[in-house]
Protein backbone atom coordinates (compact mmCIF):
# COMPACT_ATOMS: atom_id res chain seq x y z
CA UNK A 1 0.00 0.00 0.00
CA UNK A 2 1.08 3.18 -0.65
CA UNK A 3 0.52 6.46 1.59
CA UNK A 4 0.71 9.98 0.11
CA UNK A 5 -0.05 13.01 2.64
CA UNK A 6 -0.35 15.78 -0.22
CA UNK A 7 -2.70 16.64 -2.87
CA UNK A 8 0.18 17.15 -5.16
CA UNK A 9 1.32 13.39 -4.51
CA UNK A 10 -2.22 12.27 -4.48
CA UNK A 11 -3.01 13.67 -7.89
CA UNK A 12 0.10 12.37 -9.64
CA UNK A 13 -0.91 9.02 -7.64
CA UNK A 14 -4.05 9.16 -9.35
CA UNK A 15 -2.65 10.46 -12.59
CA UNK A 16 -1.17 7.28 -12.50
CA UNK A 17 -4.09 5.12 -12.04
CA UNK A 18 -6.20 6.55 -14.55
CA UNK A 19 -3.56 6.39 -17.15
CA UNK A 20 -3.34 2.66 -16.75
CA UNK A 21 -7.31 2.89 -17.49
CA UNK A 22 -8.32 1.34 -13.86
CA UNK A 23 -11.13 1.99 -12.19
CA UNK A 24 -11.12 3.52 -8.50
CA UNK A 25 -13.52 2.46 -5.22
CA UNK A 26 -13.20 4.93 -2.62
CA UNK A 27 -13.46 4.50 1.18
CA UNK A 28 -13.15 7.91 3.23
CA UNK A 29 -12.72 7.37 6.65
CA UNK A 30 -11.57 9.52 9.65
CA UNK A 31 -9.46 6.43 10.89
CA UNK A 32 -9.25 4.53 14.42
CA UNK A 33 -10.46 1.88 11.75
CA UNK A 34 -13.13 -0.92 12.93
CA UNK A 35 -13.98 -4.42 11.14
CA UNK A 36 -16.86 -2.38 9.75
CA UNK A 37 -14.40 -0.31 7.61
CA UNK A 38 -12.52 -2.92 6.29
CA UNK A 39 -15.96 -4.64 4.93
CA UNK A 40 -15.84 -1.33 2.92
CA UNK A 41 -12.35 -1.87 1.64
CA UNK A 42 -13.62 -5.44 0.98
CA UNK A 43 -16.46 -4.19 -0.65
CA UNK A 44 -14.09 -1.65 -3.09
CA UNK A 45 -11.87 -4.68 -4.27
CA UNK A 46 -14.88 -6.52 -5.44
CA UNK A 47 -16.37 -3.50 -7.54
CA UNK A 48 -12.81 -1.96 -8.71
CA UNK A 49 -9.21 -2.51 -9.66
CA UNK A 50 -7.82 -0.32 -6.88
CA UNK A 51 -8.87 0.58 -3.96
CA UNK A 52 -8.19 4.13 -2.17
CA UNK A 53 -8.64 5.18 1.00
CA UNK A 54 -8.39 8.00 3.27
CA UNK A 55 -7.52 9.16 6.89
CA UNK A 56 -8.29 12.69 7.79
CA UNK A 57 -10.41 13.54 11.20
CA UNK A 58 -12.51 16.61 9.54
CA UNK A 59 -13.11 19.09 12.10
CA UNK A 60 -16.04 20.80 10.11
CA UNK A 61 -18.64 18.13 11.06
CA UNK A 62 -17.97 18.34 14.70
CA UNK A 63 -19.85 20.60 16.88
CA UNK A 64 -19.48 22.46 20.01
CA UNK A 65 -18.63 20.33 22.54
CA UNK A 66 -18.27 17.24 20.35
CA UNK A 67 -15.24 14.81 20.60
CA UNK A 68 -12.96 16.29 17.96
CA UNK A 69 -9.76 16.82 20.37
CA UNK A 70 -10.09 13.10 22.11
CA UNK A 71 -11.17 11.71 18.89
CA UNK A 72 -8.82 8.27 18.56
CA UNK A 73 -5.69 9.02 16.24
CA UNK A 74 -4.19 5.37 15.09
CA UNK A 75 -2.51 5.58 12.24
CA UNK A 76 -0.02 3.41 12.14
CA UNK A 77 -2.66 0.58 13.47
CA UNK A 78 -5.03 1.55 11.03
CA UNK A 79 -2.14 1.34 7.89
CA UNK A 80 -1.70 -2.28 9.39
CA UNK A 81 -5.38 -2.82 9.15
CA UNK A 82 -5.66 -1.07 5.90
CA UNK A 83 -2.67 -3.32 4.19
CA UNK A 84 -4.14 -6.51 5.33
CA UNK A 85 -7.55 -6.08 3.88
CA UNK A 86 -5.69 -4.93 0.39
CA UNK A 87 -6.06 -1.24 0.51
CA UNK A 88 -3.62 -0.16 -2.71
CA UNK A 89 -3.60 3.67 -1.46
CA UNK A 90 -3.67 5.88 1.46
CA UNK A 91 -4.16 9.46 1.69
CA UNK A 92 -3.44 11.41 4.54
CA UNK A 93 -4.05 14.95 4.19
CA UNK A 94 -3.53 17.57 7.42
CA UNK A 95 -6.23 20.33 8.01
CA UNK A 96 -4.21 23.05 5.80
CA UNK A 97 -4.27 20.47 3.11
CA UNK A 98 -8.00 20.41 3.03
CA UNK A 99 -9.05 23.44 4.36
CA UNK A 100 -6.40 26.18 3.01
CA UNK A 101 -7.67 29.73 4.31
CA UNK A 102 -10.05 31.92 3.27
CA UNK A 103 -12.62 28.43 3.33
CA UNK A 104 -15.43 30.12 2.00
CA UNK A 105 -16.97 27.42 -0.44
CA UNK A 106 -19.45 24.70 1.75
CA UNK A 107 -21.81 22.32 0.11
CA UNK A 108 -24.63 21.79 1.70
CA UNK A 109 -27.96 19.51 0.69
CA UNK A 110 -30.24 21.58 1.91
CA UNK A 111 -33.53 20.13 4.40
CA UNK A 112 -32.39 16.62 4.54
CA UNK A 113 -29.48 17.92 6.36
CA UNK A 114 -31.59 19.59 9.17
CA UNK A 115 -33.19 16.15 10.04
CA UNK A 116 -32.78 13.51 12.35
CA UNK A 117 -29.01 13.74 13.54
CA UNK A 118 -28.99 17.32 11.79
CA UNK A 119 -31.20 18.80 14.18
CA UNK A 120 -29.00 17.56 17.07
CA UNK A 121 -25.88 18.55 15.58
CA UNK A 122 -26.28 21.79 13.61
CA UNK A 123 -24.12 21.97 10.49
CA UNK A 124 -22.61 18.51 10.90
CA UNK A 125 -23.46 17.26 7.64
CA UNK A 126 -22.65 20.63 5.98
CA UNK A 127 -19.13 19.48 7.26
CA UNK A 128 -19.77 16.34 6.04
CA UNK A 129 -20.97 17.06 2.20
CA UNK A 130 -18.01 19.43 1.88
CA UNK A 131 -14.73 17.34 2.91
CA UNK A 132 -16.95 14.31 0.37
CA UNK A 133 -16.84 16.52 -2.37
CA UNK A 134 -13.28 17.67 -1.62
CA UNK A 135 -12.35 14.12 -1.33
CA UNK A 136 -14.19 13.29 -4.09
CA UNK A 137 -12.96 16.22 -6.65
CA UNK A 138 -9.63 14.99 -5.75
CA UNK A 139 -9.76 11.15 -6.13
CA UNK A 140 -12.26 11.07 -8.86
CA UNK A 141 -13.33 7.73 -8.17
CA UNK A 142 -15.55 5.52 -9.78
CA UNK A 143 -17.48 4.23 -6.67
CA UNK A 144 -17.71 5.94 -3.48
CA UNK A 145 -17.76 3.27 -1.01
CA UNK A 146 -19.88 3.50 2.49
CA UNK A 147 -21.46 2.14 5.48
CA UNK A 148 -24.74 2.08 6.03
CA UNK A 149 -25.06 2.42 9.75
CA UNK A 150 -25.66 6.47 9.22
CA UNK A 151 -28.22 6.37 6.62
CA UNK A 152 -29.00 9.62 6.76
CA UNK A 153 -25.45 10.28 5.72
CA UNK A 154 -25.36 8.03 2.81
CA UNK A 155 -29.00 9.23 1.70
CA UNK A 156 -27.18 12.69 1.91
CA UNK A 157 -24.40 11.98 -0.01
CA UNK A 158 -26.13 10.24 -2.74
CA UNK A 159 -28.28 13.33 -3.08
CA UNK A 160 -25.38 15.19 -4.25
CA UNK A 161 -23.56 12.61 -5.92
CA UNK A 162 -27.07 13.12 -7.84
CA UNK A 163 -28.06 16.31 -8.12
CA UNK A 164 -24.24 17.44 -9.24
CA UNK A 165 -24.16 14.99 -11.94
CA UNK A 166 -21.10 13.67 -10.37
CA UNK A 167 -19.53 10.62 -12.15
CA UNK A 168 -19.52 8.40 -8.93
CA UNK A 169 -21.32 5.27 -8.10
CA UNK A 170 -22.42 5.70 -4.40
CA UNK A 171 -22.38 1.91 -2.82
CA UNK A 172 -24.08 1.25 0.51
CA UNK A 173 -22.53 -1.64 3.12
CA UNK A 174 -24.30 -3.31 5.19
CA UNK A 175 -23.71 -2.60 8.97
CA UNK A 176 -21.12 -3.98 10.56
CA UNK A 177 -22.26 -6.14 14.38
CA UNK A 178 -21.33 -7.64 17.06
CA UNK A 179 -22.67 -11.20 18.07
CA UNK A 180 -25.24 -9.55 20.28
CA UNK A 181 -26.34 -6.74 17.35
CA UNK A 182 -24.45 -3.59 18.46
CA UNK A 183 -23.57 -1.89 15.06
CA UNK A 184 -19.58 -1.65 14.92
CA UNK A 185 -18.92 1.97 15.87
CA UNK A 186 -15.04 4.28 17.02
CA UNK A 187 -17.53 5.37 19.75
CA UNK A 188 -18.49 2.03 21.17
CA UNK A 189 -14.59 2.75 22.98
CA UNK A 190 -16.35 5.24 25.30
CA UNK A 191 -18.94 2.67 26.95
CA UNK A 192 -18.08 0.87 30.42
CA UNK A 193 -18.38 -2.79 30.88
CA UNK A 194 -22.07 -2.38 31.89
CA UNK A 195 -22.95 0.26 29.67
CA UNK A 196 -21.76 -2.47 26.50
CA UNK A 197 -24.32 -4.97 27.96
CA UNK A 198 -27.10 -1.96 27.77
CA UNK A 199 -26.39 -0.67 24.40
CA UNK A 200 -27.42 -3.48 22.15
CA UNK A 201 -30.79 -2.88 23.30
CA UNK A 202 -30.96 0.57 20.69
CA UNK A 203 -30.87 -1.74 17.83
CA UNK A 204 -33.19 -4.83 19.73
CA UNK A 205 -36.11 -1.54 20.08
CA UNK A 206 -35.43 -0.79 16.06
CA UNK A 207 -35.93 -4.47 14.88
CA UNK A 208 -39.33 -4.53 17.13
CA UNK A 209 -40.50 -1.72 15.70
CA UNK A 210 -40.01 -2.60 11.78
CA UNK A 211 -41.67 -6.37 13.21
CA UNK A 212 -44.38 -4.07 14.46
CA UNK A 213 -44.59 -2.37 10.94
CA UNK A 214 -44.35 -5.19 9.03
CA UNK A 215 -47.37 -7.16 11.10
CA UNK A 216 -49.69 -4.61 10.34
CA UNK A 217 -49.27 -1.49 13.09
CA UNK A 218 -49.80 1.95 11.53
CA UNK A 219 -50.06 4.36 14.47
CA UNK A 220 -46.29 5.31 14.05
CA UNK A 221 -46.61 7.87 16.15
CA UNK A 222 -46.99 5.57 19.20
CA UNK A 223 -44.65 3.26 18.17
CA UNK A 224 -42.17 6.12 18.52
CA UNK A 225 -43.42 7.09 21.82
CA UNK A 226 -43.16 3.25 22.93
CA UNK A 227 -39.62 2.80 21.93
CA UNK A 228 -38.59 5.81 23.30
CA UNK A 229 -39.84 4.62 26.66
CA UNK A 230 -37.85 1.63 26.18
CA UNK A 231 -34.94 3.09 25.72
CA UNK A 232 -35.27 5.19 28.24
CA UNK A 233 -36.41 2.07 30.89
CA UNK A 234 -33.18 0.70 29.87
CA UNK A 235 -31.32 3.30 30.76
CA UNK A 236 -31.10 5.64 27.32
CA UNK A 237 -31.16 9.12 26.83
CA UNK A 238 -32.95 8.66 23.52
CA UNK A 239 -31.94 11.50 21.28
CA UNK A 240 -34.77 10.79 18.58
CA UNK A 241 -36.76 7.89 17.08
CA UNK A 242 -37.78 8.51 13.59
CA UNK A 243 -39.89 5.88 11.26
CA UNK A 244 -39.36 7.68 7.74
CA UNK A 245 -39.47 7.38 4.12
CA UNK A 246 -36.33 6.04 2.84
CA UNK A 247 -36.14 8.05 -0.18
CA UNK A 248 -36.17 11.56 1.68
CA UNK A 249 -36.21 10.85 5.09
CA UNK A 250 -39.22 12.86 5.72
CA UNK A 251 -42.09 11.70 8.24
CA UNK A 252 -43.27 8.21 6.36
CA UNK A 253 -46.73 7.93 6.62
CA UNK A 254 -49.45 4.26 6.20
CA UNK A 255 -49.01 4.81 2.74
CA UNK A 256 -45.44 4.79 2.22
CA UNK A 257 -44.13 1.36 1.15
CA UNK A 258 -39.92 1.59 1.42
CA UNK A 259 -39.32 2.66 5.14
CA UNK A 260 -35.99 3.49 7.45
CA UNK A 261 -36.59 3.44 10.91
CA UNK A 262 -33.83 5.88 12.51
CA UNK A 263 -32.56 6.33 16.20
CA UNK A 264 -29.80 7.90 17.80
CA UNK A 265 -29.73 7.79 22.17
CA UNK A 266 -27.11 9.06 24.48
CA UNK A 267 -25.47 5.95 27.00
CA UNK A 268 -22.70 7.44 28.85
CA UNK A 269 -20.34 9.09 27.12
CA UNK A 270 -21.52 7.82 23.90
CA UNK A 271 -23.88 8.88 21.21
CA UNK A 272 -25.16 5.42 19.57
CA UNK A 273 -26.73 5.27 16.19
CA UNK A 274 -28.20 2.89 14.15
CA UNK A 275 -31.52 1.98 11.94
CA UNK A 276 -32.56 -0.91 9.52
CA UNK A 277 -34.13 -0.07 6.33
CA UNK A 278 -37.19 -2.18 4.67
CA UNK A 279 -39.48 -2.47 2.11
CA UNK A 280 -43.06 -3.79 3.18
Amino acid sequence: MKTVSTIADLKQAIKEIKTEGKTIAFVPTMGNLHSGHLSLVHKGNEVADVVVASIFVNPTQFGENEDLSNYPRTLEEDKKKLISEGCNLLFTPEKSDMYPKPDLAVTQVKHMSTLHCGASRPNHFNGVTTIVMKLFNLVQPDFGIFGLKDFQQFTILKTMVKDMFMPVEMIGVDTGRAEDGLAHSSRNNYLTAEEREIAPTLYQVICETKEKIISGKHSFANLIRDAKKQLADAGMTPDYFAICRQIDLNPATENDMDLVVLAAAYLGKARLIDNTHFSR
